[in-house]
């Protein structure tokens, strides 16, 4: 097989005039960004439809890839193939991974979406227009302060941190400004990737641009020497935020590598974010197609995890059906392979050893009241053998599983998984149910989430943690979702401990508010909001060749 990128080069796309006429958008709500990306006016949207929701979420990701996108492309494929209504949800791409470690965020193989290079580097620019927003209000915060300060901001105790969409470890934590008295007065601050700014999270789950301007309003930049919160509208900023982010907060529609229609908006991590699209994509998908498949970032104890507790509970969504991506690579990894001894034949023992790891994804989507189809992404090294594995498990821990070869042969390589799903979809999610209720002490929801998803056998909440939160339930905030902040390589804190790992402790070292999006944010471990390169980065490997074409963007 081709790479992605020589799969995505030689693809025929149609303009982009034409997957709008497809998927039933008319010709005054597309605003063209080119030939083949355009922004959709969701106002003049008709409603033609009251769609089924398709979540998919995987195993715990390792180096060896899983194919989440990947599946939620050909499933969308698949089920256009056998006569559905069907639109793509999914989120942009951040360009920190891209020149990190784990690539693009478009798909790949025969089940991608176009224009793949354009989608992984700067795309409609709403990454740039939410960190030019998130920075905007620093800069107002700090000349708030410069002139005089008349909102008594305690300078110890500004939260409002600055963002920038690359992995940088070098801005984590930083002193500034410095310089004199003529530059402002030196504090302790520091940098955010985008993808875990609260602007990205509020665009993500705005209704439209009226709530988006109150939540952005609603944004607590830091407190007064008495704790009482300085909000984002009392230093004027949230009118112009808004102006920024005008057009950002329109869905984006690409089209699949078989030019089938996707929107592609907005793109939290799921490791230090809530890691789902935005709420105006989905429910405006919802409203023009029959299904809906849309993907929750990482695997399942993080993604699928927020999908339910924060996304469906703010928006008023729910899932009609679970689809759980699992490779014979991750198991094998989680069974105790090395990545560099994947390719080294089969190992059935190993398969069945890292199928814990499945076993405790299934079990804990079933906790919200939704029993997942497995869909296994094969990769051409895998065997029989080793593929009736995880079928095996699968049905041995009450789900159905089915082999997909959608990378190498795009929609039709997921047909049977699309039927299979289309159907639980029809059927519905009667039982649905969040993790807690709303109602539930801030504390007692982190330690839920903790012991009933990642299996903690205790949960380590400091007396200052606590009295944080105590005082965000005191200001009326305690009815807020939590969105834990954790590495996604393992269940619990400690990013090698593969498999399902319990009885391990969970500790809190801190808690952010993020008050306009309306969730607290709880970091677990070590895991860093802004992420750092590895020793070699992808982007050392990407380049334009003589024809001006990127070549090692994958």
């Amino acid at each position: 097989m081709p790479t992605d990128i020589e799969i995505a080069r030689a693809a025929t796309l149609i303009p982009i005039t034409e997957v709008a006429k497809n998927a039933g958008v008319p010709d005054d709500a597309l605003i063209p960004y080119g030939k083949y990306k355009a922004k959709v006016d969701t106002a003049l949207l008709p409603t033609t439809s009251n769609g089924k929701l398709i979540l998919v979420t995987a195993v715990n990701p390792t180096p060896a890839g899983e194919g989440k996108t990947t599946t939620s492309v050909g499933l969308s494929d698949a089920l256009h193939l056998i006569g559905k209504k069907t639109l793509l949800c999914l989120r942009e791409p951040s360009l920190g991974p891209c020149f990190g470690v784990k690539g693009g965020g478009a798909g790949g193989g025969k089940s991608q979406v176009m224009p793949m290079d354009e989608i992984n580097l700067h795309f409609t620019g709403d990454f740039h227009a939410i960190t030019s927003a998130h920075n905007l209000l620093s800069a107002m915060v700090d000349n708030h302060i410069y002139w005089g300060n008349s909102l008594e901001i305690d300078l110890r105790r500004v939260t409002w941190r600055r963002v920038l969409d690359m992995n940088d470890r070098a801005l984590r934590s930083i002193v500034g400004p410095l310089g004199g008295v003529s530059n402002g007065y030196p504090r302790e601050t520091g940098f955010d990737i985008t993808v875990a700014s609260e602007i990205m999270a509020i665009l993500c789950l705005a209704s439209d641009l009226n709530d988006l301007q109150k939540r952005l309003g609603d944004i607590i930049i830091g407190y007064r020497r008495d704790k009482t919160p300085v909000f984002c509208r009392d230093v004027k900023a949230d009118s112009s935020m808004t102006v920024l982010l005008k057009d950002a907060i329109l869905p984006n529609l690409v089209q699949t590598l078989e030019n089938r229609p996707a929107f592609l908006h907005g793109g939290p991590f799921a490791n230090i974010a809530h890691g789902c699209n935005s709420v105006i994509a989905t429910k405006t998908a919802l409203r023009m197609a029959d299904y809906v498949v849309t993907e929750a970032g990482f695997g399942a104890d993080l993604g699928a995890e927020k999908f339910m507790d924060i996304k469906c509970r703010l928006a008023g969504l729910k899932p009609d059906a679970v689809v759980l991506v699992a490779t014979v690579r991750a198991l094998k990894m989680n069974g105790g392979v090395a990545k560099a001894d994947l390719t080294k034949g089969e190992n059935v023992d190993a398969v069945r050893a890292g199928s814990v790891n499945l076993r405790r994804h299934i079990e804990n989507v079933k906790k919200f009241g939704i029993t997942p189809t497995i869909a296994i992404n094969h990769f051409y090294l895998d065997t029989q053998a080793e593929l009736d594995v995880i079928v095996e498990m699968a049905k041995e821990f009450g789900a159905e599983a089915v082999i997909c070869t959608h990378w190498a042969e795009g929609g039709a390589g997921a047909e049977e998984l699309a039927r299979i799903v289309a159907a639980k979809a029809d059927a519905g999610a009667p039982d649905f149910n969040q993790l807690y209720p709303s109602d539930m002490k801030l504390a007692d929801k982190i330690t839920t989430i903790a012991t009933e998803i990642y299996r903690a056998g205790s949960v380590t909440i400091p007396a200052s943690v606590r009295s944080q939160l105590k005082q965000w339930e005191d200001m009326g905030y305690g009815h807020f979702p939590v969105c834990m902040a954790k590495t996604q390589y393992s269940f619990s804190t400690d990013p090698t401990a593969l498999g399902a790992p319990e009885n391990h402790d969970v500790a809190i070292r801190e808690v952010r508010l993020s008050a306009g999006a309306g969730f607290v944010v709880a970091i677990a471990g070590e895991i860093m909001t802004m992420p750092g390169l590895p020793k070699v980065p992808s982007a050392e490997a990407i380049y334009l060749d003589e024809n001006g074409q990127i070549e090692g963007l994958f």
